[in-house]
């Protein structure tokens, strides 16, 4: 579908890919991951044509429906309207149906033979027309509008009265329902929040083109991917399976080049060793020489190189504070006194909470986490803050307060005089800062180089309570989940706002979820708070269909008789019930078993292909299981929870 064959791209003196080969083959959805500036986004340009390599080249079919979410929006559509915009992703479509009414029109005054030969142009434009979809192209994009969070009354309003990130989202739904062979998402969920991204997951499952993604978010690339492209010191490595089994895969792969390096240098000791030894006696001439030769002919083997490992973030413990660290009584915002951004809110947060904030963009996510940290003053109600309570915020733009003429060292010492050297070196080691880039100017850092040195001043001496503003944003997978380990260890209180599904379920102890109607809270993680929110129409029908259904009649308190036999039915029934589970259960092991078993078989077919292999047939097979063992799994673990209640 998309080759790459011996590709060398340069910026300056940087080669960023180095005569790299590699293929992306029908239907296969493959994860791009790397180093930030490793080259994953060159890749785009170059399957879109925005630049050409130096050398090599890139193939795909001809007349191949690329979809790609540009970066700037085309100019001369800021006054068209959002729905239109999105409908007209394909034009051939409005070419096909400009000439349908063309010929409608034509039709009304012309005679035989040109009618019938207009006739047959139709036939074959309206043919045309259904099997690009366009008969249920609005449906389409009404779906992936609303999926994307903009509501009914927005269809209508010009593209240029949204805001940047919502520009974005409009340039996604109008990629997606073109339906591309090949679909490019660079970074998509950037900008979204997690019941959006959630959507995004679900409607990327059905898609049966070649997906191609880059994502630093670990969920979006578990769910999504079967294959990952690893793109590293100009290289580009492939690996079957999603992130979590690319990073498995590639720890063996490394121990096993390693092993290979080791095994290859103690063979050309032992020969130099023979040749240094006997190199003087003629008797052993012929042998030197066969020697010289032999290693003449090996080619050096270099030691591999090894995936950057998250850093190991060790905090201080913070300061100790009193059980109740924030409370809200009836807390209100508004700007102008009469609209209310947020109203009668009533909050209690306890030490030792790690609380995540979730909810649609534009619910107050981030106005409320800047109530809590008194960056803006209530309208209403009181705010109270717990005895010796400390707290920290983290803005979406604070790093960008750092003096830039400063050293990352400087940086971090200078809120810090009075932590030892070596405290704060070993801190910046675990945010990825050592040696010489410890000396780096903050001005010629990157984005996710200036968020890590900035959370370094933050938590250098930890305050004991957190406040975070979309922590993950232009940081990669690895300072993601160094800060996640952080932060999971952090004995303080933490609220937060984060789009990152994987960082949320893995740090968060309790759920706020905002909503139009108000806030609610759940006492337990993001999965937790998921299973709730999932169960809850299931209950609403249920409630239902009880209220629709006859009670059964309840014995006379006096007729002993009668409730011994109730009672023996009920036990009958409890019985009945838990035998129906257990085999729920057991159906549901068996069938993730020989599931995962024809997975393993796939993945191995996929990982060493030969030349019949049908990749198209493989990854959707792959898909397929996946969604069986996952359906599987919900079914396991909801019998199993009725049998514990």
């Amino acid at each position: 579908m998309v080759d790459f064959h011996g590709v060398t791209k340069r910026y300056g003196a940087q080669i960023v890919l180095d005569d790299v080969s590699f293929r992306f083959n029908p239907g296969e959805h493959i994860g791009i991951v790397g180093p930030n500036g490793a080259g994953k986004t060159t890749i785009f340009s170059l399957i879109v044509g925005e630049m050409e390599p130096d050398s090599g080249n890139v193939q795909l079919p001809n007349d191949c429906r690329l979809g790609y979410v540009r970066q700037h929006a085309a100019s001369g559509i800021a006054e068209r309207p959002l729905l239109d915009h999105v409908e007209a992703a394909v034009p051939e479509l409005l070419e096909l149906e400009k000439e349908t009414h063309a010929i409608e029109a034509r039709l009304e005054d012309v005679e035989e033979p040109t009618k019938t030969q207009l006739l047959a142009r139709l036939g074959e434009v309206q043919t045309r027309f259904e099997a690009l979809g366009g008969y249920n192209m609005r449906p389409r994009a009404e779906q992936a509008l609303s999926g994307l969070g903009f509501d009914e009354a927005a269809f209508q309003q010009p593209i240029g009265s949204f805001s940047g990130g919502w520009q974005s989202r409009a340039e996604l739904a109008r990629v997606l329902v073109a339906e591309p062979e090949v679909l490019l998402l660079d970074e998509p969920s950037n900008y979204l929040d997690i019941p959006t991204i959630e959507w995004l997951q679900r409607y990327l499952r059905e898609f049966r083109g070649t997906l191609l993604l880059i994502s630093h978010d670990r969920y979006l690339l578990n769910a999504l991917t079967s294959v990952t492209l690893e793109v590293s010191g100009g290289e580009g490595e492939r690996y079957s399976g999603n992130y979590d089994a690319y990073v498995s895969q590639r720890e063996l792969r490394y121990e096993q080049r390693l092993a290979a390096q080791k095994n290859e240098d103690r063979r050309r000791e032992q020969i130099e060793s023979f040749v240094t030894r006997f190199r003087a006696k003629s008797t052993k001439a012929a042998q030197v020489q066969s020697k010289i030769k032999m290693l003449e002919r090996m080619e050096r083997v270099e030691r591999p190189r090894r995936l950057r490992s998250p850093g190991t973030i060790r905090l201080r413990p913070p300061p100790h504070s009193g059980v109740e660290v924030m409370r809200l009584d009836e807390a209100g915002l508004s700007y102008d006194g009469s609209r209310w951004v947020l109203r009668h809110l009533d909050l209690r947060i306890t030490r030792g909470e790690k609380i995540v904030l979730v909810g649609l963009n534009g619910l107050g996510k981030t106005t409320l986490l800047r109530m809590l940290s008194g960056v803006l003053p209530l309208s209403e109600g009181r705010r109270v803050v717990g005895h010796k309570v400390v707290m920290g915020y983290q803005s979406q733009d604070f790093a960008e307060t750092m003096n830039p003429r400063q050293t990352v060292y400087e940086a971090v010492k200078s809120v810090a005089a009075d932590v030892p050297d070596q405290e704060v070196r070993t801190l910046l080691g675990g945010f990825g800062f050592s040696g010489e880039s410890i000396d780096k100017p903050i001005q010629v850092l990157s984005g996710g180089e200036k968020i890590r040195v900035a959370f370094a001043r933050l938590l250098i001496k930890p305050p004991n309570f957190l406040l975070l503003d979309e922590p993950t944003t232009h940081l990669d997978i690895q300072a993601r989940e160094a800060l996640e380990k952080a932060l999971s260890s952090y004995s303080g209180t933490l609220c937060l706002v984060t789009h990152d599904v994987d960082f949320a379920r893995k740090v968060a102890t309790s759920v706020i979820a905002m909503t139009p109607p108000g806030i609610t809270a759940y006492a337990g993680g993001y999965d937790y708070y998921r299973e709730r929110v999932d169960q809850a129409p299931r209950q609403v029908s249920a409630a239902r269909a009880s209220s629709n259904t006859q009670k059964s009649a309840v014995p006379a308190p006096g007729d002993k008789k009668a409730l011994r036999r109730e009672r023996a039915r009920e036990r009958e029934e409890k019985r009945a019930t838990e035998r129906h589970y257990k085999q729920i259960i057991r159906k549901a092991e068996k069938r993730i078993e020989l599931m995962e078993g024809e997975k393993a078989q796939v993945l191995n077919a996929l990982s060493s292909p030969d030349p019949e292999t049908d990749f198209g047939t493989l990854n959707r097979r792959l898909k397929d299981l996946q969604d069986e063992i996952d359906y599987a799994t919900r079914q396991w673990e909801a019998a199993a929870e009725e049998m514990g209640e």
